[in-house]
Order: C-alpha cells, then structure tokens, then sequence
C-alpha cells in the first residue's frame, strides 16, 4: 500500500459501490484530505536483506544454491516490508530465519515485492521468480487493489492465475489475503468503514479462489486486526500506515506457522510416493 496517495482513489471506489450524495462524495473528500495530511508520502524504499540465512540465526550471505531452500516474497508494500526501521526487522528476513530454524537447512531469501503493486502487477514480480523458480514463496497483495477501484472478481481471478503459475513451477505458494484496512486509525469514519469492507470483501474472494486451487491462504485480517486495533502507537510506523518493525514482528509470526506447514507437507508427500 501506498499510504495518502491511494484515499483519493478510495473515494470513487466509494461512489461506484454505493451511488453516493454529493454531500456525502463532499464529506468523504473532505475526510481523505485530512487523512492524506496526517499520513503523508513514502519518504524511504523499503529495506532490503536478501541473502543466505542459516539455521543459526546467521546472514545474510552471499546466496548459493548448495541445500538451500529457496524462498521468494512477492507482493506489495506489506511483502515488502515497508516501514521496518532496520533490515534486520523486515518480515521476510524475520521469516527467512525462523524457516531456516525450524526445517534445519539454509534459506535463500529473494524478495520481488514492490512497494505500491496491485494484483495486475504480480504477473510481471512471478515473470522475475519464475527465472529460478523457488522452494516455497509468499505471497501479500491486494490493499492496493481496494484504493484504485480495481474489481473485486478481477482482482482474484489474477490472484488465482499466478499463483497457479509458481504452483505450475514446482512452487509451494502460500498467499496472505488483503489485510483489512479499517485497523489504519488516520482514515476517518466512514471512510475508514468503507476501506474495511471493501478489503473483507476482497480477502473473501481470494480465499475462495485460493482453495479452489488448493492453494494455502492466511486470513491476515483476522489474525493480525485485533493487535493492531489494540496497539496501533506500538505496531505503525511514523506514517501510521505501515507496519513498523515490532508490526512485522507480529505479523511474520503469524505466517511463519504456515510457512513451515507447507514445507512439512511437501516433505511427507515427497517421502510417501505422493
């Protein structure tokens, strides 16, 4: 996501679900300026530490491919970790050590994601992951969906589409679904009621098609919204947008579990003949 610049396009997103009053289009305005002038433009690109990890805790290394997992990151700004203050605190790096932990081998982290993607724009990070197709990959898009108007259906048909691609590939695909972006406290009410229903509203679509494809889904918004609801001064970053590090600390916790399970499935499968 990309902060102040995507309320703007909230509102006519606004309009074409709800056929909006002009003194209602004129409120909504009014209250996407206000929240634009709190939350301010990206100043920084998102960090990056892609490298090799081991299961020490160590890295990143210059990445070889020896025994090494390889794992891919593509998505948006939350894939990409803007916000973390340090590269250390990037939640694919938090990632990319706990997998080496926990399945005892080293894990080549390789980040696609770019700041600002919507959903039209993962063909072209899975053209650049499909070059040296990886182990496993994670997948977050879809806030940035929400804010340019772009159809729900359309949305998770692509989504669909390219995850089927990796999966094509040999890939372990494991998608975060659209966060719900009513937990970002500077987009007032009711905008920021109509921001959390489009997202459900979204995330809901992804998880159907997702398990249509057998595809794993993480339903980010259930799992990380009530914290977030709860501690927003402890997991935003200045621009109140964006996760900070302890943000992503909670949230690559959260998707470390399903990680790892995706892994261990692939192993027992591998292992029985499957």
């Amino acid at each position: 996501m990309t902060g102040a610049r995507a309320l703007k396009a909230l509102i006519f997103a606004a309009g074409s679900v709800g056929g909006l009053s002009g003194a209602a289009y004129g409120l909504l305005t009014g209250q996407s300026k206000r929240a634009r002038s709190i939350i301010g433009l990206p100043k920084d690109l998102p960090l990056n530490a892609d490298g090799l990890y081991f299961p020490d805790g160590s890295g990143p290394f210059p990445p070889t491919r020896g025994d090494s997992l390889s794992f891919a990151v593509l998505g948006d700004s939350l894939a990409a970790g803007l916000g973390a203050e340090l590269p250390d605190l990037l939640p694919a790096v938090r990632l990319a050590r706990g997998l080496a932990d926990e399945l005892d081998r080293p894990v080549r982290l390789v980040t696609h994601a770019i700041s600002g993607s919507r959903t039209t724009d993962l063909e072209a990070q899975v053209d650049r992951a499909l070059i040296d197709p990886p182990d496993l990959a994670l997948v977050i898009i879809g806030g940035n969906d929400v804010t340019t108007r772009t159809s729900i259906g359309m949305s998770a048909t692509l989504l669909g589409r390219q995850t089927t691609r990796l999966a094509n590939a040999g890939t372990t695909v494991v998608v975060g679904t659209c966060p719900d972006l009513g937990i970002i406290q500077p987009i007032p009410q009711p905008l920021r009621t109509i921001a959390s229903r489009y997202s459900l509203s979204l995330a809901r679509a992804q998880r159907r098609v997702l398990d249509q494809l057998g595809v794993r889904a993480v339903s980010l918004a259930a799992l990380l919204s009530p914290e977030f609801y709860a501690r927003p001064r402890d997991l935003f970053s200045d621009d109140r947008f964006h996760p900070n590090g302890e943000g992503y600390e909670f949230a690559a916790n959260v998707l470390l579990a399903p990680l790892c399970a995706a892994m261990h499935s692939v192993r027992v499968a591998s292992w029985s003949g499957v």
